[in-house]
């Protein structure tokens, strides 16, 4: 039975200045950050597919990352691998006083979600914060579309959102019909950044409003186009050729025969 104090020793054993392995003593902080981001996501890929067989893996690659960092921390004396759980334990315990403590727990998720988020307001303001808008607190490192929909949803606490699904389709035509424009226009790279930004925008509160989560709404739109495409490349190669090889009105029925397949197998 293999135990986190064997990994924290792997780790030590790979970061070693004379023995340990050239490419692991070199990275930082900063060079670690991508593939740490990128673990997170083979996880979320693994539970789409409901592999759990991967998903015990990728876990592991994510819980090596953590191990990495703190590693890394810990030889430049900023904290080290217990300190990490030390203050994951205590945050967890102090952020659910509704189990740990005497408080009541609220009267339902979003309830208890809004006692955390004023939990984590606390804290801010405790460790000197002094930004006191309702949008303080969100990252800028983590992905722009998971931004868009945590500044969509604290704006929603305090009052601003649309009463329902209704109006949002209202703004997202008229979004779409500025970015029309603006090719009308000539097209300009920096209108058009700004136009396609706001589209994109409305669609996140609208997978917000549905209850759809965006990233897994993408990941399935991704996973669906390669499956077609690739599929598409199929019937190209049995025909005796490549996609390639077809004009874009056959390679679009080809992408509709790819399409009528999966549909008749639903």
């Amino acid at each position: 039975m293999h135990s986190i104090e064997e990994l924290l020793a792997i780790m030590a054993r790979l970061r070693d200045r004379e023995s340990g392995c050239p490419w692991d003593v070199e990275q930082t902080f900063e060079t670690i950050a991508p593939y740490t981001i990128e673990e997170a996501y083979e996880v979320a890929d693994a539970i789409d597919r409901k592999d759990y067989v991967h998903l015990r893996d990728e876990l592991g690659d994510l819980l090596l990352q953590v191990v990495f960092h703190a590693r890394m921390a810990e030889e430049g004396g900023h904290f080290a691998f217990a300190d990490v759980v030390a203050a994951i334990c205590d945050k967890m315990v102090r952020r659910h006083p509704h189990v740990f403590g005497e408080a009541r727990a609220a009267a339902d998720a979003e309830a208890q979600l809004a006692d955390w988020e004023n939990l984590k307001a606390g804290e801010r303001a405790a460790s000197g914060e002094t930004d006191r808008s309702a949008l303080a607190g969100i990252p800028r490192g983590m992905p722009e579309w998971q931004r868009a929909l945590k500044l969509q949803k604290k704006a929603a606490r305090v009052g601003f959102d649309w009463p329902d699904v209704a109006p949002v389709f209202d703004k997202l035509h008229e979004e779409i019909d500025e970015v029309r424009a603006e090719f009308a226009a000539g097209a300009d790279p920096a209108r058009l950044t700004d136009e396609i930004g706001d589209v994109l925008l409305v669609c996140v509160n609208l997978a917000r409003h549905a209850k759809v989560d965006v990233s897994q709404a993408l990941r399935h739109a991704n996973a669906k186009f390669e499956r077609r495409f690739r599929r598409m490349e199929t019937f190209a190669a049995t025909d005796g050729g490549t996609l390639a090889d077809h004009s874009l009105a056959a390679q679009d029925a080809l992408w509709n025969r790819a399409k009528a397949e999966e549909n008749s197998r639903d």
